[in-house]
């Protein structure tokens, strides 16, 4: 029996139905055949993913989670590996979808290291702790809108599936749990110097409560700080408009 380890966030999902819903919701967007699936811990959802018609493999780090899907899963790839440091060539050549339970305590690292591999994952679909999902996929205008909404937004579409309670996993979590998808929108560049556009995005919700013209006091050098634009704050910006400040600083540091 493979015990939930606390270190490494795990929550054994135990209910069948959810397993399947989350197997289901990948589409097979942009054309991709593999899937890698991170965190599997006993296989609960790598039986579902393991039935559709994808090449499906898994990424743990957990020893004895290993031991147990060597054991139970004995023709699937299993990579004893720490998915925020491994390169995606391990996973072959090609698009690769990302699937998952993902431990809490490090999901947003997992976006941004896909993030990082836009142009191989089309489509990727995860249980996150039910805050930062709706945090993920939430629109301009509101409070939950913020850094990582701008970040991923940037190069995903992002859709808010469902909500998973706490006593469907072992250990049960504190807090309830949402699974979203993410598809890679048409953007091939942001047209600016994405360094900058995060850190644009980094310093204008630094300070949310003020508007842009203070927040991004440092990075806004000469421009004119009376453009409408400055006097918004940020969770008012779309990922376009941030795009656009990003391209005026760039100008104004050309002068």
């Amino acid at each position: 029996m493979v015990k939930p380890k606390k270190h490494l966030g795990q929550h054994f999902l135990k209910d069948e139905s959810i397993c399947m819903d989350i197997a289901d919701a990948l589409t097979g967007f942009g054309g991709y055949k593999n899937v890698i699936e991170v965190g599997p811990g006993t296989g609960a959802l790598t039986k579902y993913l393991l039935e559709k018609d994808f090449e499906t493999s898994v990424i743990e780090i957990d020893g004895e989670s290993i031991v147990y899907l060597k054991e139970h899963y004995p023709d699937l790839t299993i990579y004893d590996q720490d998915f925020l440091k491994t390169p995606f060539d391990t996973y072959g050549e090609g698009l690769v979808a990302v699937a998952g339970n993902f431990p809490y305590n490090i999901s947003s690292q997992i976006l941004f290291r896909i993030v990082d591999e836009k142009d191989r994952v089309p489509e990727v679909v995860g249980m996150f702790q039910k805050e930062v999902a709706e945090r993920i996929a939430e629109g301009p205008g509101t409070k939950k809108y913020g850094v990582i909404s701008v970040l991923l937004q940037a190069w995903y579409d992002i859709e808010y599936l469902f909500t998973v309670d706490e006593h469907v996993f072992d250990p049960p979590p504190k807090v309830k749990s949402g699974v979203i998808r993410l598809q890679r929108n048409d953007k091939t560049s942001l047209g600016c110097d994405e360094k900058l556009f995060k850190q644009v995005v980094k310093a204008g919700f630094s300070q949310r409560r003020k508007t842009l013209r203070n927040s991004l006091k440092p990075l806004i050098g000469d421009l004119d700080k009376s453009l409408p634009i400055f006097g918004e704050r940020p969770e008012q910006l779309s990922v376009d408009q941030f795009v656009s400040i990003t391209l005026m600083i760039e100008e104004s540091r050309k002068g």
